[in-house]
């Protein structure tokens, strides 16, 4: 069991964090609560369930298209829905409710309400101390970390990544320095959506596709957002793996835990709140700015 609970961990934590991180981009670089932000992710998994199984392509195949037609349409949405009321946050926030609840119905009307999934990409499992791990579970783990890593490696090491850092610090400051804000903004959400999209076509393979499946990953995403402190990385990625291993005790150490595990993200999500509304690394955010 102590193996079960590590491997969901990991599985868990690293589609959190992928999620979580994409959100934490573009909030901080515009100021957007999106909550589309995980319809997207949705999008980008019925994208490989069509290219798979209607069109017969390679699943690998059906990856790449959807990670670059999902990150299109969502920076045809960003320049079209988002964009020209950026500056009324409240408007935003709407906007992007309407946007996923649009992108719901369209998949619904599409593929109807039926369970439906994709095969793995790799068949088979190696047993560990008599646990049974299926190899799709370690590809799901190392391509998740790899992913992470070079996200790190973006926002670290290259002009565009220096650009994000310097625009989430402080707008009046980028803009005066030079950059196009406008510009850094549209790139950030083209960075944040091929996140989603990277993370729906990583766990594929190991999910159920219904058009109600960005619901939950949506509450687990503000749930690491709010731990982490709401705008930082590095809070989103230690917080995506703190509430994975919540979610993986309560589903393996608790009888009907399965049904209770998005209410302990949010139960966890509350008492940051009324704990250390800023979570764990918010005062270190603001310092930064």
């Amino acid at each position: 069991m102590l193996l079960d609970i590590i491997i969901s961990t990991l599985i868990n934590g690293s589609v959190y964090a992928l999620l979580a991180i994409g959100f934490s981009l573009i909030f901080g670089v515009a100021r957007i609560v999106n909550i589309a932000h995980t319809a997207f992710y949705m999008i980008a998994a019925y994208c490989i369930y069509f290219i798979t199984n209607s069109l017969n392509l390679h699943p690998l195949l059906g990856m790449l298209t959807a990670i670059v037609l999902v990150t299109l349409i969502g920076l045809i949405s960003y320049k079209f829905f988002i964009d020209p009321i950026r500056e009324h946050e409240a408007a935003v926030l709407i906007a992007t409710i309407a946007l996923a609840m649009i992108l719901q119905e369209v998949m619904l009307l599409i593929f109807t309400g039926d369970f439906l999934s994709v095969p793995s990409l790799i068949k088979g499992y190696m047993e560990f101390f008599g646990v049974r791990i299926a190899f799709q579970q370690l590809l799901t783990i190392g391509v998740a970390l790899v992913i992470l890593a070079a996200v790190w490696v973006l926002l670290r090491k290259t002009r565009l990544g220096l650009a994000i850092r310097s625009t989430a610090n402080d707008r009046e400051v980028a803009n005066l320095m030079g950059m196009n804000v406008a510009q850094v903004a549209m790139m950030t959400m083209g960075v944040s959506v091929a996140l989603a999209a990277f993370t729906g076509a990583v766990v594929v393979p190991l999910t159920i596709l219904n058009p109600h499946m960005w619901m939950h990953p949506l509450i687990m995403m503000m749930a690491v957002v709010v731990l982490g402190g709401l705008g930082s990385i590095k809070g989103s990625f230690v917080g995506a793996y703190i509430l994975g291993m919540a979610e993986s005790l309560v589903v393996f150490l608790i009888p009907m835990g399965s049904f209770l595990k998005g209410s302990v993200a949010l139960s966890i999500m509350i008492l940051v709140l009324l704990i250390r509304p800023e979570g764990l690394f918010g005062v270190a955010f603001e310092e930064e700015r």
